[in-house]
């Protein structure tokens, strides 16, 4: 009996989280529970467990040492948005940027669902920490679900295991998730490697009860819900209700040839290189960056009124595509061993390889469908978001800090989208309100356009947009009330655009390592020493002496001139798709972002 095993297995005082599992183990049907401790021993038995099942096989201990690959059904590859709901009591509650169901009903439609859904398997008791064990900044969850992948992901991604279990205590609060492949195997099926319900897939967030209940997917976050579920939708509400900040931002310790430090959040939609800036290399002489966290950060404030970050995470989930040795070669390195490859191709000698690694594919691999490939396949080796799961640790760059329980003081927070045109190479606001504005209205370009015109923007405010578990407009108001804390001292804010092009596409900025130079003016302006120009926008480096360092630098004046350039008309010419995307959010758009915006307009009529 399930209950039995649970209550026998489970090594904690709390008799709620024991009565939590033993219900939904009545509700699910496993065959078995099992708390996980987080031990070594323990890894090895999910080990083997995915070989027996053929989810993961061993890659070659010559080429990559502890490392293993998994592929994934086809109909189970990326996070499903279209399948993300937020829960609130008030569909008002969960704006326009989420998917809303009535709560009562969606628990009746999960209720039917998981009634069974883990019969003839294991279901695994995942207690996790999201930061460092028994920080005050930090949260502990416990996950049920019925996939090794997923215990074995989350003992990476999480500090999983009996210490969560000991800093829980006998009456901590807890945020339940339960987790199912939704693939019960009934009358002695045979399983598959990847067990999923592709046609049935929810990823379901309750804000008030601070719950998660994810259903039919074994992949990435819509799974491991630990991560974007937890550490962002759920945590937004929490940091919203607590008067701190859950956000969607790497974090970077940044340090000067004086050998001063400084902590730097960052906030990036997709493909603008997030990860690749939370390792860079700087070309900068002299000039140290180390990371904290490459996606997610918690900020709570100190005695001093500054916000202090934690990385909620303890691993990496990172895109392999078009990581390499001179996109990322701190993510090379720390990938060389001890890492679950999802979805990448194998080599005839037992590695992986993805589009970007390398500047010579191989001559032959088995694709990520398990199917023969060459470089002339029309097909990708790789799909195109294939994953990398590995300890933080592993890293190079990780900084010393990183753990502190404490966290980091947060001294300046980056903004940015991929823009061809318009947007300068760096802007820093000129306080906390106009910043907020700067947020509110990041975007990218989703079609290319013609020189000097404008494209169709898609908007991501503070990269938040897929991730916010409220409505976008009580965020962006929230932004404004945290500033208003007695005492704060709010980071500086800028916004930088590492993704400039000239009349015939070419990049005007070599981005990479040379980005330690738009990095390395942030930190002057932090520290009172560097210099900037008043703009409509706001506070630019200037061109030459005082600005942006370029010693070394292969880009001529002309090209720095133009990249540090305010494209009035550009500006103009956008500000139509700004006002349509921040009405979007009507009555709760906080007034002072249009404030912000039509005082924009003027500044730049102005001259």
């Amino acid at each position: 009996m399930a209950n039995t095993v649970s209550q026998h297995q489970a090594r904690t005082a709390h008799p709620g989280l024991k009565a939590w599992v033993d219900e939904i183990a009545t509700l699910t049907q496993p065959d078995q529970v099992h708390w996980c401790d987080g031990s070594v021993e323990e890894q090895g038995l999910l080990v083997q467990t995915l070989i027996d099942a053929g989810t993961v096989e061993k890659l070659s201990e010559t080429r990559r040492p502890g490392s293993l690959l998994a592929r994934s059904d086809p109909a189970d590859v990326a996070r499903v948005e279209d399948r993300t709901f937020i829960c609130a009591q008030r569909e008002v509650d969960a704006g326009p940027n989420n998917h809303w169901r009535d709560p009562e009903e969606m628990r009746a439609t999960l209720h039917a669902l998981f009634e069974g859904s883990m019969r003839g398997r294991t279901m695994y008791v995942v207690p996790f920490s999201m930061g460092p064990l028994g920080s005050p900044i930090s949260y502990i969850g416990v996950q049920l679900t019925d996939s090794a992948y997923v215990a074995l992901s989350m003992r990476v991604m999480t500090r999983m295991g009996q210490p969560a279990l000991d800093v829980l205590g006998a009456d901590g609060d807890f945020v339940p998730c339960v987790h199912s492949v939704g693939a019960p195997l009934l009358d002695g099926a045979k399983d598959v490697p990847w067990p999923c319900n592709g046609e049935n897939k929810y990823i379901v967030h309750y804000p008030e009860t601070r719950e998660i209940w994810s259903f039919g997917s074994g992949y990435g976050g819509n799974a491991l819900l630990g991560k974007k579920c937890f550490a962002l939708r759920i945590a937004s509400v929490m940091a919203r209700d607590e008067g701190w900040l859950a956000e969607h931002m790497l974090i970077l310790k940044v340090t000067s040839p004086e050998g001063e430090a400084r902590y730097i959040a960052g906030a990036f939609p997709s493909a603008c290189g997030k990860t690749n800036l939370a390792m860079v290399v700087p070309t900068l002489p002299d000039w140290k960056v180390e990371t904290i966290g490459d996606d997610i950060a918690w900020m709570k404030f100190g005695e001093d009124g500054q916000l202090y970050a934690v990385n909620p995470e303890s691993g990496f989930f990172g895109v392999a595509p078009g990581t390499g040795a001179r996109t990322n070669p701190n993510a090379v390195d720390m990938v060389s061993r001890d890492t679950v490859f999802t979805n990448c191709a194998r080599t005839d000698d037992g590695d992986v390889w993805w589009e970007g690694m390398t500047g010579e594919p191989p001559a032959h691999a088995i694709d990520w469908r398990g199917q023969d490939w060459t470089p002339d396949s029309e097909s990708p080796a790789a799909h195109p978001n294939a994953r990398f799961t590995v300890q933080a640790a592993r890293c190079p760059s990780m900084a010393p800090e990183w753990e502190d329980p404490a966290g980091v003081p947060i001294s300046a927070i980056m903004l940015g989208g991929r823009r061809p045109n318009v947007i300068p190479l760096v802007h820093e606001a000129t306080d906390w309100e106009h910043g907020t504005f700067m947020g509110s209205i990041m975007s990218s370009e989703t079609t290319i356009a013609q020189a000097g015109e404008v494209g169709k923007l898609r908007f991501d405010p503070m990269a938040m947009l897929p991730f916010c578990g409220y409505h976008m407009g009580d965020y962006f108001a929230h932004w404004l009330t945290v500033a208003q804390r007695e005492g704060a001292r709010m980071p500086r804010i800028f916004y930088v655009n590492w993704f400039r092009r000239d009349d015939d596409g070419a990049f005007l900025w070599p981005g990479f390592g040379e980005n330690s130079r738009v990095l390395a003016w942030i930190f002057r302006r932090i520290t009172g020493e560097g210099e900037a120009v008043q703009t409509p926008i706001g506070l630019l480096p200037p061109v030459g002496e005082g600005g942006i360092e370029t010693d070394g630098l292969d880009v001529s004046p002309e090209t720095m001139a133009e990249l540090l350039a305010v494209d009035t008309e550009g500006w103009l010419a956008q500000l139509p798709q700004f006002r349509e995307h921040l009405e979007r959010f009507g009555d709760k758009l906080p007034p002072e972002l249009i404030a912000q915006l039509d005082a924009l307009e003027e500044r730049l009529r102005a001259g």
